[in-house]
């Protein structure tokens, strides 16, 4: 009965508009005092122990990061670059918004963050170019949940936390899966920009333009590299990445492409501090959330319901996605995994499934949940940035959710696709 009162309090308060981590505190305090015998106090302990977390250091360093390579005129190179490669082609400025939210993805960790520093140029791009307005702003939306996948990302950090598993494995096996993804957004693009009529550039660039947009762009291509590469042999962990990120991004956007300026870096940190604020609020609340349900026993039970379903691993792996996919479209991304992860893990490592392998269901599942009302954060986004209202954004979105899905499918059940250059590795 707690557990019935707990989740149908979270999702009327979700409902009614409040955010999810007052939502998530709110409904474990009124469970815990109604129910249990133990101070309402044990919510604060809880939240501030969990936060005290060395590997969580790395989550504002790699926010913080993100945004210093957007205001330091990153973000631009990167779409020149994106738009010497693939511009020519029917639809090739929606293709490009792709391929730079692929780049910018390898640096934000973030998919609101992406969404909003390609989409600040090319929605109105597009629209120029008489692409719709509702098109261009679903294009970047759907690209946006890419941010997630292409390490290094903020979700994959949350939950190595949580299921405490190796952070730099987690980031090489979102490597294959993020460029599949962006290659079939790029295939829905095209299929619908060329049954609309949407126009390319007229004359396709020379090598010489792509290698000189490379050059420009190189400095910024190397993040990835500095960060996986430094994980992976052993020079840094995670969070000295991040911060080796911040200090890279400083002093290319300062001293390299020299647009980083004291206002664009008060901007940059004034950023990070609001998001990181009301990220470590909910972060430390889910944490309580998830020390009550664990002391409810609800992860036996539901462990015990999902077992049923070990005899057949097909169908068990189906119903969790569902139930993820649904889950994605009202509650975050980061709440979400603090919460499911020790109830779900559990049970799929009964039926054979990596730690490293689920997590990136986990986390592709909640991403497409940034792109499906009513929640989709980064259709918000998109309709902040383009002018473009959230209905005509949602119509267009249905055939790059549909592309995500069949991504989300293969990866699922065939493992290869995340584990596969991990094992090599290895």
């Amino acid at each position: 009965m707690s557990t019935a009162i707990l989740f149908g309090l979270m999702i009327l308060l979700i409902l009614v508009g409040i955010p999810i981590g007052i939502t998530i505190g709110v409904a474990t305090a009124v469970v815990m005092a109604y129910t249990t015998p133990m101070p309402l106090m044990v919510i604060a302990q809880k939240a501030c122990t969990g936060l005290d977390s060395f590997p969580l250091l790395g989550v504002p360093f790699f926010i913080l990061a993100g945004s210093l390579m957007c205001n330091g005129g990153i973000s631009k190179r990167l779409i020149d670059l994106a738009e010497s490669l693939v511009g020519y082609i029917v639809g090739g400025l929606a293709m490009v918004t792709v391929m730079a939210c692929m780049f910018f993805a390898a640096i934000s960790g973030s998919g609101p963050a992406t969404v909003s520093a390609i989409g600040s140029f090319m929605i109105p791009a597009m629209k120029e170019r008489h692409y719709g307005g509702g098109f261009a702003a679903a294009v970047t939306a759907a690209a946006g949940t890419i941010g997630v996948i292409i390490p290094p990302s903020i979700p994959f950090v949350i939950y190595c936390i949580v299921a405490q598993v190796s952070i730099g494995d987690m980031f090489i096996a979102g490597i294959v899966p993020g460029i599949i993804i962006g290659i079939a957004l790029m295939g829905t693009c095209y299929l619908i920009a060329r049954k609309r009529g949407y126009v390319s550039h007229a004359e396709r660039v020379t090598t010489k333009d792509v290698m000189i947009n490379l050059r420009e762009a190189l400095w910024a291509l190397m993040v990835p590299v500095i960060i996986l590469g430094g994980i992976y042999s052993g020079v840094f962990t995670p969070t000295e990445a991040a911060v080796v990120s911040v200090v890279y991004a400083i002093l290319i956007g300062k001293f390299v492409y020299k647009e980083l300026d004291y206002a664009k870096f008060y901007q940059s940190m004034r950023d990070t501090a609001l998001v990181n604020g009301s990220l470590m609020f909910m972060i430390g609340l889910s944490i309580a959330f998830a020390n009550y349900i664990s002391l409810a026993q609800v992860p036996a039970k539901i462990s015990s319901t999902l077992s049923l379903f070990i005899g057949s691993p097909f169908m068990l792996l189906l119903i969790i996605n569902i139930f993820l996919l649904i889950l994605g479209c009202f509650v975050d991304n980061i709440a979400a995994v603090i919460i499911l992860t020790p109830l779900l893990l559990p049970v799929v490592r009964q039926v054979g499934v990596d730690p490293i392998h689920f997590g990136l269901i986990v986390t592709f599942n909640l991403a497409i949940g940034f792109i499906t009302p009513p929640y989709g954060i980064n259709l918000f986004v998109a309709s902040t940035v383009s002018g473009e209202s959230i209905e005509s954004i949602s119509r267009e979105i249905l055939p790059f959710i549909v592309s995500l899905i069949l991504c989300l499918m293969v990866f699922t059940y065939f493992p290869v696709f995340t584990m596969g250059l991990l094992k090599l590795i290895r």
